[in-house]
């Protein structure tokens, strides 16, 4: 199964949390290592998009909201690609699928 290509990504998402530094948990400098900054968001989205429309997704769980989504593979960015999972929900009320976040894949 693949993520729709309607799944809804929060630009704020990006800009107010993927792609800023923080203290802990900062995915920013991971995200730089492949060319993504708070200059080129859309990058950042259709890299993700991308991924989601060719890598298959396995369920990862579920809760009251819905059914979460795993999509593991490598995110081409402008410098690089780098290895990701990209987590996702499919709402209960709607089917519609939301981004939730990104995170360096484990090896």
């Amino acid at each position: 199964m693949h993520i729709p290509a309607d799944a809804e990504i929060a630009v704020e998402k990006l800009t107010n949390y993927l792609l800023v530094p923080k203290p802990l948990d900062d995915k920013s400098k991971f995200l730089l290592r492949a060319g993504f900054t708070q200059a080129n968001p859309q990058v950042l989205e259709a890299a993700i998009r991308e991924l989601a429309a060719t890598a298959t997704a396995s369920e990862d769980g579920s809760n009251e909201y819905g059914v979460f989504w795993r999509v593991q593979g490598q995110l081409a960015g402008p410098g690089r690609a780098i290895e990701v999972v990209v987590i996702w929900l499919q709402l209960k009320a709607d089917g519609r699928f939301r981004f939730i976040t990104l995170k360096p894949a484990r090896k």
